[in-house]
């Protein structure tokens, strides 16, 4: 298949099939978005042929008509006619398609011969296809206005490009793009994606100069490895932020929206963060994400200090409050700065960071340059109402050498016509505006997220050297030899086969112990009946054995208190291989508090996931409790992603219960199941 998308988004000329002489029919709106296009442009009916009105019978009659070559054919009819006429269309020259309609797999048995046609004819020709079910795309730079949306030609053309899952969603986000200030380089609703997916279109763009950042909207996911290695590509030249729809279960909507099944939430998330792109949490915070990093992009930087300048106090602190809770440094300047900053502020203001100017006047442009020039300043926000007659904003930035002297992000608040004037001064200069404290902090965590996400890429270190598991099904004993080898600590145990040596083992392992069922086919020992502990005496002994009922169990001695977590690798359906990481113990998965990197990691990669937990002050020291030592926990999550990428033939490895005590981590338990037994 040809990877060159110029033909589908910059194409010489552009043939509608299935054009319409009535207002009401895609054809007919379809056309009429098109009418636009500086380029070559021809209407085919095959039934309603009329010539003298520019409407033809075929393709290859409307480019001999037209005299130009028609590198985009646009399908405005049924499924199943689609495959015909792209065939058709592909011999007259097309080199590329979008196809509106609905009616493939999304709709079950029987869509999937009208798809398989689609799908082969694609193959055949190297016609790049886009669709189907999608409202089209829009690259308004080119006056291409491929999409059946009223009002999709009046998005201005600009320097954020839209992949969206839905062509319903790239229309709304270009719509609230737009109404923030910020224009298109290209819209694009990938739909059922049978040709031309997400990852190709991020490799199209990542070449495209017309393109400053990229918003991307998932909903699911057909090639994992493919979409992360297309999104590095990218976010190594350009940054991206990242919308993905799943929190909740979505599957079957999803399902008969696209015809493909809905990925996991959280491993979507993990994969497109691990591949570089900015994770956001909803449509509006996509929106200020690429209001900032389509203007701007902090150097890479492990922890990046922001600045605050406020002319109204309490704004400013739903701003500060807001950037700290999101974990953004925001530090005291040096002693130089507020003595420079006492001489151009009343007494009364606090100048430490962030600075409240009380009613901002004549020295506004200092201050804003006084604090961008401070050693512990990597970005400067910062709200104001406008305020005609004391400070304008855009003049203000201007004089003080914004956004050269430094990375900014500028909120104004005050009457509309007001702030879009501002705002559009801004943009002008190339400091993104937005207009709340609330937006202000979702662009500048993720110009700070952007920052920190590429130091961390930049560390250059690799994950542990990969140990392969042994053989044959491992039991719990087996399991744990196999992670000692690794450097994990275990309990003292024995593996017993009868009443005698389970006796034995409690005489040399000292009270209290715990017994367990050993057996490699049971995963969940508790459901199962499988475990007893605080077991002290022979005859709590012979109480757990009894219960258990069998031949082979595990007497371990009991681990000291502390806090339980999960460390587990798995090979993801999607994205293939990963690891998790959250707390554990036998309600991990009601909890649900997990942080997921893709596999191998290396050990400051795995180091840092606790910071994704909401749970994450019980590693620090809770109320006297043991704090994680971050680099045995990385080096031991590292060891274990490696050990699975060794192991092929393995599907999952677990350590549930793995507990931090005041002396480290110790694996209470360990799974390791192979691929078979995950497709048995």
């Amino acid at each position: 298949m040809n990877g060159d998308l110029t033909p589908l988004f910059a194409p010489s000329g552009v043939v509608v099939v299935g054009a319409s002489q009535q207002g009401n029919k895609l054809g007919a709106a379809m056309a009429r978005s098109l009418a636009g296009f500086p380029g070559a442009r021809a209407l085919v009916n095959s039934r309603n042929p009329d010539p003298a009105a520019g409407v033809f019978a075929s393709v290859a009659q409307a480019r001999a008509h037209t005299g130009a070559g028609l590198d985009l054919a646009v399908l405005c009819i049924p499924a199943a006619a689609c495959a015909d006429a792209l065939a058709e269309a592909a011999a007259a020259g097309c080199r590329a398609a979008l196809v509106c309609a609905g009616g493939f797999g999304e709709i079950g048995p029987a869509g999937r011969e009208p798809e398989r046609a689609l799908r082969r004819v694609a193959a055949e020709t190297g016609v790049r296809l886009l669709g189907p079910n999608t409202s089209g795309f829009l690259a308004p730079a080119r006056g291409l206005t491929a999409s059946f949306v009223p009002g999709a030609a009046l998005v201005p053309s600009g320097g954020i490009a839209v992949v969206a899952a839905s062509g319903g969603v790239n229309h709304a986000l270009a719509f609230e793009l737009a109404a923030a200030g910020n224009g298109l380089s290209l819209g694009v609703g990938i739909g059922a994606g049978l040709d031309v997916t997400a990852a190709d279109v991020l490799d199209h763009l990542a070449g495209d100069p017309e393109t400053a950042a990229v918003a991307l909207h998932l909903e699911t996911v057909p090639d994992g490895p493919r979409l992360v290695a297309a999104l590095r590509r990218l976010t190594a030249v350009k940054p991206v932020a990242a919308l993905v729809v799943g929190r909740t279960d979505v599957g079957d909507f999803a399902r008969s929206h696209t015809g493909a099944l809905a990925t996991s939430w959280h491993t979507t998330r993990a994969a497109v963060r691990a591949a570089g792109a900015v994770v956001v949490d909803d449509e509006r915070e996509l929106v200020d994400a690429l209001t900032a990093l389509s203007r701007v992009r902090l150097r890479p930087a492990a922890d990046p200090g922001l600045g605050i300048v406020t002319a109204q106090a309490g704004p400013g602190l739903l701003l500060t409050d807001r950037t700290r809770a999101d974990g953004v440094r925001v530090p005291e300047f040096s002693a130089g700065t507020q003595a420079r900053l006492g001489e151009l502020l009343p007494p009364l203001t606090f100048q430490r960071n962030p600075v409240d100017t009380g009613r901002p006047g004549e020295t506004f442009p200092a201050l804003l340059e006084t604090v961008t020039a401070d050693e512990q300043v990597d970005l400067l926000a910062v709200y104001a109402l406008t305020e005609p007659g004391s400070v304008d904003l855009a003049a203000a930035a201007e004089a003080a050498g914004l956004p050269s002297a430094a990375p900014a992000v500028v909120a104004a608040g005050g009457p509309d016509d007001e702030v879009r004037e501002q705002r559009a001064r801004l943009h002008k200069l190339g400091v993104p505006a937005l207009t709340t404290p609330s937006a202000a902090a979702n662009a500048v965590r993720a110009l700070v997220t952007d920052a920190r996400q590429r130091a961390e890429r930049g560390t250059g270190e690799e994950p542990a050297p990969g140990h392969p598991l042994p053989p044959g099904p491992l039991d719990e004993h087996a399991a744990k030899t196999f992670l000692e080898k690794l450097g994990v600590r275990t309990p003292r145990r024995r593996a017993c086969g009868s009443r005698e040596e389970a006796h034995r083992a409690l005489a040399d392992l000292g009270a209290p112990v715990a017994v367990k069922v050993l057996d490699a086919g049971i995963l969940h020992k508790t459901e199962a009946g499988g475990v007893r502990l605080d077991v002290r005496t022979p005859a709590d002994l012979d109480t757990a054995l009894d219960a258990i009922g069998a031949d082979r169990v595990l007497v371990e001695a009991m681990a000291p208190a502390g806090v339980d977590l999960v460390v587990g690798v798995r090979r993801d359906p999607v994205f293939g291989p990963v690891v998790l990481a959250g707390l554990g113990g036998t309600a991990a998965e009601a909890l649900a508090d997990v942080a997921i990197r893709l596999a191998p990691v290396s050990p400051a990669t795995a180091a840092a996931m606790p910071d994704d937990l909401a749970a994450g002050a019980l590693l620090r020291g809770w109320r006297g409790g043991p704090v994680l030592d971050r680099r045995e926990f990385g080096v031991l999550v590292s060891a274990l992603s490696a050990a699975l990428a060794a192991s092929p033939d393995v599907a999952d490895i677990e350590i549930n219960p793995l507990r931090l005590t005041a002396d480290g981590l110790i694996a209470l338990d360990a799974v390791v199941v192979r691929q078979e037994e995950e497709d048995a």
